[in-house]
């Protein structure tokens, strides 16, 4: 079985394979100041009914946590793991300035989007930071757009703001709020929205100008909040909530296989 890491600055997702279906899979804080055994001990407890783990794969945002788990896997479960870079096989050709520098989540996202959907593709994953990843109908990962996340403005804006309290993510029943509470939701989810749809939209306009893709992009979500903003959404056409583990399982298998062809 395949333990699939995803480390991201907020949570860090792992999930279980079995071949290529997805068993198990939680999610938890990514704890900055978290020790190698401390980690080792909460994999474990996880692992307590799939003790037969043959693979480990980590994509990481946060430098800290990589050699973290990677001496995890070492030490708690006998298995070096793969690391996702840029350096990999992976099944797309990363067109950017400086391919070192295109994030690890960002990676596998384009690598299991262009292999379950095709191309041309856009993924939005809404995590820390909204991130906007764009696939060319040729598989050529050509980078994208990075915003604040849906979370994230909503931290900032209370702790900026004195008379301002944290509000619960939920559908907001109307735009125009009658209290605090539910004009700090609509402006939260609904602002969230239109800036995904804003930036979608000029991607996809920018496809087919610069890039002369003609081909309509398939458009899908992932990360915590992608249900609920999806189903505002004009622009969201799939949610897929492991859409990066898919991507991690795919990698490790492309680079096993790359691997034992050598």
């Amino acid at each position: 079985m395949l333990l699939a890491i995803d480390i991201g600055n907020s949570h860090t997702v792992l999930g279980i394979f079995r071949k290529e279906k997805l068993i198990d899979h939680f999610r938890v804080t990514s704890n900055h100041a978290v020790t190698m055994d401390e980690c080792g001990i909460l994999v474990k407890q996880f692992l307590r009914d799939h003790r037969k783990i043959t693979g480990v794969i980590i994509c990481s945002v946060v430098p800290p946590l990589t050699s973290v788990y990677q001496d995890m896997s070492r030490k708690f479960l006998a298995v070096d793991p793969v690391l996702v870079s840029c350096s990999l096989p992976l099944g797309i050709k990363i067109v950017y300035d400086d391919p070192s520098k295109v994030g690890a989540d960002r990676i596998a996202n384009a690598v299991a989007a262009y292999q379950l959907y095709g191309g041309p593709a856009i993924v939005v994953d809404l995590g820390t930071s909204t991130n906007f990843d764009v696939i060319s109908d040729k598989g050529e990962y050509l980078g994208g757009a990075i915003a604040p996340g849906v979370e994230t403005s909503s931290m900032h804006l209370f702790q900026r703001a004195a008379q301002l309290f944290k509000v619960s993510l939920e559908r907001p029943r109307k735009a125009i709020g009658s209290s605090t509470e539910e004009s700090m939701r609509s402006g939260i989810v609904f602002g969230s929205v239109g800036q995904i749809d804003e930036i979608v939209n000029r991607v996809r306009e920018e496809l087919k100008k610069e890039h002369k893709i003609k081909k309509k992009p398939k458009i899908v979500a992932t990360g915590g909040l992608a249900e609920l903003i999806a189903r505002e959404s004009r622009t969201i056409e799939e949610v897929n909530p492991t859409l990066t583990l898919e991507g991690l399982r795919r990698i490790y298998l492309q680079t096993k296989k790359s691997q034992k062809n050598s």
